[in-house]
């Protein structure tokens, strides 16, 4: 059975960095401080990647080991502050995760069109009509279905894999600066990427209109 060390108050309040360089030292056991003290961050981290698919309890696991990386790896002085560099760490190690698992399930249709810009009263119903919400009719729920197997479809075999990744990072809140971090991109790159999925999303949704 692990044992919990008990951290002195004066460890509790220390900054990131003095605590880093402590543990460069040999001071082993503020790992455990560092890691208590960003363990919200992850489970955050972990509810907004649930949308993406995988499992909360794996990705909290996982986005711990990012966690650990991110401590084993820091340099001070050199890197960004910590709480970034460790925010880096955690949401790649779960975007990673859930990537290699291919368990995504399916998003319901109003996530991927709420990124759309509607541009006038026509394209924003043709965007409530492809995402109406299901109700008790059967026949309902399954032309519901089939409307988000043909989106999914359509995503799969019109948006590049840069631009699937980017949106299905925007679809979870984080900005086109946080995806370039985790895709190991260009803030540029990303959102240009990010423009280009919701264009193609917008003559989609146009077309169903026609």
């Amino acid at each position: 059975m692990r044992q919990t060390v008990s951290l002195p108050a004066s460890e509790e309040s220390e900054s990131d960095d003095a605590l880093i360089l402590r543990l460069r030292d040999g001071e082993e056991h503020v790992t455990e401080c560092i890691m208590n003290r960003y363990k919200d961050l992850v489970r955050y981290k972990a509810g907004s990647m649930y949308l993406l698919g995988a499992d909360r309890e794996d990705l909290i696991q996982e986005g711990m080991i990012g966690l650990f990386k991110a401590i084993r790896d820091y340099d001070v002085g050199r890197d960004a502050s910590f709480s970034t560099f460790a925010e880096l760490c955690i949401s790649r190690q779960m975007y990673s995760a859930v990537e290699a698992s291919g368990r995504k399930k399916h998003m319901p249709l109003n996530t991927y069109i709420s990124l759309y810009d509607g541009d006038g009263e026509g394209a924003s119903q043709a965007l409530s009509e492809l995402a109406a919400p299901m109700d008790d009719d059967p026949e309902a729920r399954f032309f519901d279905r089939e409307n988000e197997r043909e989106l999914e479809e359509w995503i799969d075999s019109e948006l590049s894999p840069f631009e699937k990744q980017v949106l299905d990072l925007a679809i979870i809140g984080m900005s086109s600066v946080e995806a370039a971090r985790i895709l190991n991109r260009s803030e540029k790159a990303s959102e240009n990427a990010l423009q280009r999925a919701k264009a193609k999303l917008k003559r989609l949704l146009e077309t169903k209109k026609g």
